[in-house]
């Protein structure tokens, strides 16, 4: 099985966390943290930087390595480094998603997350910032 490379943002803003919805393919309307695979000669940081900036159009600061997850699609596994990051520079535009949210703690679970990125919200909620 074929295994794909990515990086996910979990950006933290005002006690609330940004949760983007995809706008095309299978897994269209599910939600997922923003980000994207990691090209040749990336480092997993770098990715992301460039990912939300070509996503989002906002500059971000990669704060730390929250999680790991590995998640066997049907068609492919999939590997996925997720950080904590905040945005410095620019307000969110939805450059390649359909909608985006700012979810509260208690929001977590209403919105429909792809298989993966359900993953991480166990190690969200113990590392929810103060």
């Amino acid at each position: 099985m074929k295994t794909i490379k990515v990086v996910a943002a979990v950006i933290f803003h005002d006690g609330k966390m940004y949760a983007t919805q995809r706008g095309y393919g299978a897994w269209r309307d599910y939600w997922e943290f923003p980000g994207g695979k990691i090209e040749p000669g990336e480092t997993p940081e770098a990715a992301l930087i460039r990912e939300i900036r070509e996503e989002l159009d906002v500059g971000i600061t990669v704060l730390g390595h929250l999680c790991d997850v590995e998640y066997d699609y049907p068609e492919f596994h999939l590997s996925m480094q997720c950080f904590r990051c905040r945005i410095d520079k620019g307000k969110p535009k939805l450059l390649e998603h359909e909608a985006a949210r700012w979810l509260g703690r208690e929001e977590l679970d209403s919105v429909r997350w792809l298989p993966a990125d359900l993953q991480i919200l166990p190690e969200i909620e113990r590392n929810w910032p103060a």
